[in-house]
């Protein structure tokens, strides 16, 4: 379970967040929507240590209390892949292996490579991919150390109805194997096919809570 507790955020006079609370559980997938400037992203990021709250509390759980602890145990997709674009889609999921210190860097590759289908395209490098490739490289990378917190920042950006499908069913996946899952999207289509909960936010506060689609 990961908590927030009255968190606020502050980039200088502007206030991204103001006093949220929310919990995320394990084993579940959690869905953040709202309009661009809600505060989704800033949750996100203070969730995955790329941001500090400027005060309230945050706890993440068993996943650790530091943030090489927290970060050794994530997995993070963006709306851009931010793959290593002159190395193939091969090597930038291996890269991410090894950083993450897999102990066979090339069996965790082969894994995820089955997983993704990722065909003959994933030797080319990644600045002749099309978005959905990029996309399906970078859901490889993020899940090669089998992560137990899975963080997805408008994922559906530009893709597809099959590519969007595709996330879906690897979302759900993830949480069955006890994952958890935040997502950040303003697409209420995939909001609905990965289920869970979903909180609105609104301003940076929480404007409503459900167990389904908003």
């Amino acid at each position: 379970m990961i908590s927030l507790e009255n968190v606020r955020k502050t980039y200088g006079p502007v206030r991204a967040l103001a006093g949220v609370t929310l919990q995320f559980p394990s084993g579940r997938v959690s869905v953040l929507y709202g309009a661009n400037g809600s505060g989704k992203s800033t949750v996100l990021a203070i969730v995955g240590t790329l941001a500090k709250a400027t005060s309230g509390r945050v706890d993440h759980g068993d996943l650790g209390r530091t943030r090489a602890e927290v970060r050794r145990t994530l997995g993070w997709v963006g709306h851009d892949s931010l793959c290593y674009p002159d190395l193939t889609g091969l090597e930038n999921v291996e890269l991410a292996a090894r950083l993450q210190g897999c102990a066979s860097p090339a069996s965790a590759v082969q894994i995820v490579r089955e997983r993704f289908e990722l065909g003959t395209f994933a030797l080319r490098p990644v600045r002749t991919f099309s978005r959905g490739q990029r996309q399906r490289i970078a859901l490889a990378r993020a899940l090669v150390h089998r992560p137990k917190l899975l963080l997805l920042d408008e994922p559906t950006s530009g893709l597809d109805s099959s590519a969007i499908d595709r996330l879906g069913r690897v979302v759900r996946e993830e949480a069955s194997f006890g994952a958890t899952v935040v997502v950040v999207t303003h697409d209420l289509r995939f909001a609905e096919q990965v289920g869970g909960s979903v909180t609105t936010l609104e301003r940076g506060r929480v404007a409503g809570a459900a167990s389904g689609p908003p």
